[in-house]
């Protein structure tokens, strides 16, 4: 598994409806993407959960690289490019995914909660350590689907969790409003730790 993300931050005056309508229109296109586990199309809008900007952040969760390899060079993402220019494309080696108590459900809010791995810390207990975290938010009321990565490069690990309704107070992280939800191949992303 790998996850994706890019994050496209917008004008503070940006209209959020033209995102709205582009994931209206161009978001079930991916619902039968072969490779693709999850898309989840996420945006923030300033002044909504705290956020501070207007973003359009889809997140993905592929389950092979030549999967992500074909949509990076395809034609989807290069209308991203026309239309936004060329975001950084931050991605993760997949170390866990689970599905929630509410994984039939439609979810409606995300969050992604990246932290770093010190530069002291042994990253195996690092691992295991969020391991156990994922393992209590996969339990939790309201959890669609989560999943954790790693960037090896930047030793940083990924969050994100997929929420039937409104986040929990006390989970830490950027929180989105999900529009749409592409899961042509949820059920080939393997369950539990990736390793």
């Amino acid at each position: 598994m790998l996850a994706m993300q890019y994050r496209i931050t917008l004008p503070a005056d940006y209209d959020m409806r033209i995102i709205r309508r582009r994931v209206e229109t161009k978001g079930p296109l991916l619902n039968g993407f072969s490779g693709l586990g999850l898309k989840a199309y996420g945006i923030r809008e300033r002044g909504v959960d705290g956020s501070p900007v207007h973003q359009y952040a889809p997140f993905y969760l592929w389950t092979a690289p030549e999967a992500m390899n074909r949509f990076l060079w395809g034609p989807g993402f290069q209308g991203i490019v026309r239309d936004f220019g060329r975001p950084s494309v931050e991605h993760w080696q997949g170390v866990a995914f689970e599905r929630g108590p509410s994984a039939g459900a439609v979810p409606h809010t995300a969050t992604r909660h990246a932290t770093p791995v010190p530069a002291a810390a042994d990253p195996a207990a690092t691992v295991e350590d969020a391991l156990a975290r994922l393992a209590e938010r996969t339990r939790k009321d309201g959890v669609h689907t989560t999943a954790l990565g790693i960037d090896p490069r930047g030793w940083e690990l990924i969050h994100f969790t997929l929420w039937e309704d409104s986040v929990p107070p006390s989970e830490p992280g950027d929180r989105y409003q999900v529009l749409h939800l592409s899961t042509p191949d949820l059920d080939e992303l393997p369950r539990g730790r990736q390793w």
